[in-house]
């Protein structure tokens, strides 16, 4: 079939996307075709635009935030059909390997392929001006069709917004899950969330959720730091020196027990500051996507031994997507989740570059290309 898709032609020269018509194939075995209904806008397409993420092939079809109903099923699916409503993980969970079976489906090996340009059987579905295109994360949903692995495909009730269930697809999820299950928040934590985007945010309701009685949301941009009191924050700063002060004050000095490192761009100078506000035996969790070449980070490694913190990287938050994707859409419709109040401004795919620079000014929590809308 002919669409539409957003695609990256140069990626690492900030080029920005090519929104065109694109041919998209049939589902081949146990794939499905999805109509989406919405796509957010998440920074790692934008870090393959940068070069923060390095590709050596191209085109790309960006894009791996989406939701949608179910319109054609390939060969071999039998636990989907046509009209089922589906989420998409941006990470695939195959519940086959050593890490899937050992409770790390965010460590599932078929994710070692999701930027290799080709889907699981080494092919494309994707076409554009007679050249197969790769797909983000083997989805691509910057085109409101998408074909995917059934790897990737999670079944939800039809009674869940589409548009706001697009969300739990990556961004939220992945803070979610990096202050509950990588930081391990207890009761009455004091936590510490640098950067408060589309990640951070949740990484301020779930360390709410799992019972810390102080949350410091630290970020420059004052709309977001206004954001997070919406989410569950308690306190805010605009930088590092400023969060160690409240942190000494809030709790007589004996600083934070979790600091989650969401910020948009990560950045190794930036780690020292936040491993000067956390307590002996504290746990630091790294969520953010840095440049490929940076391999150095600010860090006092004396420190680090004598004091017995833990300082660890979450990839989609350490969450399981077949098991904590339905439970935190099961969350929103109970009111104990804010999907809604996430979304700042909606686009079409034609205002994608709109979108992308948007998110790199700060202006939006998260972004939200919406479908025949």
């Amino acid at each position: 079939m002919k669409t539409k898709g957003a695609l990256l032609w140069e990626p690492g020269t900030n080029s920005g996307w090519s929104v065109e018509e694109i041919e998209i194939d049939d589902p081949n075995h146990n794939e499905v075709l999805v109509k989406l209904a919405a796509t957010g806008i998440c920074h790692s397409d934008d870090h393959v635009d940068t070069g923060d993420i390095p590709l050596d092939w191209a085109p790309l079809l960006g894009g791996h935030e989406g939701a949608g109903v179910v319109e054609k099923v390939g060969p071999g699916v039998t636990d989907l059909e046509v009209g089922d409503h589906v989420v998409f993980s941006f990470l695939p969970a195959c519940g086959k390997c050593i890490p899937c079976v050992a409770g790390d489906q965010n460590l599932c090996d078929l994710g070692a392929g999701v930027l290799g340009g080709v889907t699981l059987d080494g092919d494309h579905r994707v076409h554009a001006r007679g050249k197969g295109v790769g797909a983000m994360c083997f989805l691509g949903t910057f085109s409101p069709y998408v074909v995917a692995p059934l790897n990737s495909v999670i079944k939800i009730d039809k009674s869940i917004p589409l548009d706001k269930a697009a969300l739990v697809g990556c961004g939220v999820p992945t803070g979610w899950g990096s202050a509950v299950y990588a930081a391990e928040t207890q009761i009455g934590d004091t936590v510490v969330v640098f950067g408060v985007g589309g990640v951070g945010m949740n990484a301020v309701q779930g360390a709410k959720f799992a019972g810390a009685t102080q949350i410091v949301a630290v970020d420059p941009v004052a709309s977001k730091r206004e954001k997070a009191l919406e989410f569950g924050a308690t306190h805010t700063a605009t930088d590092a020196d400023e969060a160690l002060a409240i942190v000494e004050d809030i709790t007589n000095g004996r600083l934070a027990d979790r600091a989650i490192f969401t910020v948009g761009v990560g950045d190794g100078k930036l780690i020292q500051g936040m491993n000067a506000l956390v307590r002996k035996g504290g746990v630091m969790v790294c969520t953010s996507a840095a440049p490929a070449l940076q391999t150095e980070i600010s860090i006092n490694l004396l420190e680090l031994t004598m004091s017995g913190k833990r300082f660890q990287g979450a990839l989609f938050g350490s969450c399981a997507p077949r098991n904590d994707i339905p439970m935190l859409l099961d969350l929103y419709m109970r009111g104990d989740l804010k999907l809604d109040e996430l979304v700042t401004t909606r686009y079409k795919l034609e205002d994608i570059n709109q979108a992308v620079a948007d998110l790199r000014e700060g202006k939006n929590i998260r972004g939200l290309i919406v479908y025949d809308e």
